[in-house]
């Protein structure tokens, strides 16, 4: 298959792309802005691979957009581009509302003038799927588990950009014919993941001997997902989902932020003990605005009708994520010393807490 993947040097993206390519043997089209948190070297593996092509372009710029189309002709796209983090959308959510909604829009779009010119059997197999996150169902109660029926309640400005292109999505689909599909997955992580994000962040502040911030109390929970357990998940869902539905892609690892905390720092005292034990290094900092309490999927419609399970352990595949920075420091320290070093966002445009 011709696979056009937005978003694909980021942390989701890149693991995508390289099961399509290593593993299925598609060909893809990478399609990425190269912001902050893309990395291009999570790709480099690829090489000079005749079945893969990074455009550097933004999805906002719909000239550029139906060019990729035209020239590329997929048979399905996989639209992952997106800012991200919450911190972040705090500071500045525009910069989420342009890149989430409006360049959903314009992707969708391009997408539906060209299935729109498709006929026969191409017409017939093409595919849109919009990824997205749990995030857009808000906070649950104790013990709870987003369904695919579950209500959006987005609860911060990424939240709701997120949901707002949830939404588009399904427009597409029932106003215009788009055959589209949609995921909400729970929190990723694995190898390639920008050091904003929890886990990353813990283990090269771990790593270099630095404090591990826990927002608020650390009882915060969150369902984790392997990346390629959730890269897996996604080409099931492109296969075998059915038109117009949602499907949640959860681990069913329900932890609390302390615990993944002390879990790498159990990691790190086996496998670079330098700074052991690592829960000293472990602060408590101010909450963040608007933090949800608990997140957690029930991925049995996926599990059902897609035939995706996830396989990966999360406390083994924990320590094999910190095995992977331990030895690709090549991939993270350009970012640690000139993108993102590991201080506090979120708490305003002029205002920074280190942690």
């Amino acid at each position: 298959m011709r696979i056009l993947v937005t978003g694909g040097c980021g942390f989701i993206g890149s693991a995508l792309v390289l099961h399509f390519v290593e593993d299925l043997g598609h060909e893809v089209l990478t399609l990425d802005a190269l912001t902050y948190a893309a990395n291009p070297i999570s790709l480099a593996g690829l090489g000079d691979n005749p079945r893969h092509r990074l455009v550097e372009a933004d999805i906002c710029d719909a000239p550029a957009v139906r060019a990729a189309f035209a020239e590329f002709r997929p048979q399905a796209v996989m639209h992952l581009a997106a800012e991200s983090h919450v911190d972040r959308s705090i500071t500045d959510p525009g910069a989420f509302i342009r890149t989430n909604v409006i360049g959903t829009q314009v992707m969708l779009d391009a997408a539906r003038g060209h299935y729109e010119g498709l006929i026969g059997p191409e017409r017939e197999a093409f595919r849109f799927l919009h990824v997205s996150t749990d995030e857009v169902y808000g906070s649950l109660p104790p013990d709870g588990f987003f369904t695919e029926e579950s209500r959006y309640d987005p609860r911060s400005p990424y939240s709701a950009s997120k949901a707002a292109s949830d939404h588009l999505a399904r427009a597409w689909h029932e106003t215009y014919g788009l055959p589209v599909l949609i995921t909400n997955c729970s929190n990723n992580y694995g190898p390639r993941h920008f050091p904003e994000k929890l886990i990353p962040l813990m283990i090269l502040n771990a790593l270099e001997g630095k404090d591990l911030p826990v927002y608020g109390d650390g009882l915060n929970e969150r369902d984790w997902i392997h990346v390629e357990d959730h890269a897996r998940g996604l080409v099931a869902v492109l296969e075998r989902g059915r038109l117009g539905q949602t499907y949640l892609l959860g681990g069913r690892s329900v932890r609390s932020n302390l615990a993944v905390v002390k879990g790498l720092c159990a990691a790190f005292d086996r496998l670079r003990p330098g700074h052991a034990p690592h829960e000293r290094l472990i602060t408590y900092v101010t909450d963040r605005p608007g933090h949800d309490r608990r997140y957690a999927i029930d991925p049995s419609k996926a599990e059902a009708e897609v035939g995706w399970v996830p396989t990966k352990v999360f406390e083994e595949a924990l320590e094999e994520t910190v095995r992977w920075y331990l030895d690709n420091e090549a991939w993270w320290r350009p970012i640690r010393e000139g993108r993102y070093s590991g201080e506090r966002l979120g708490l305003g445009s002029a205002s920074a807490e280190a942690p």
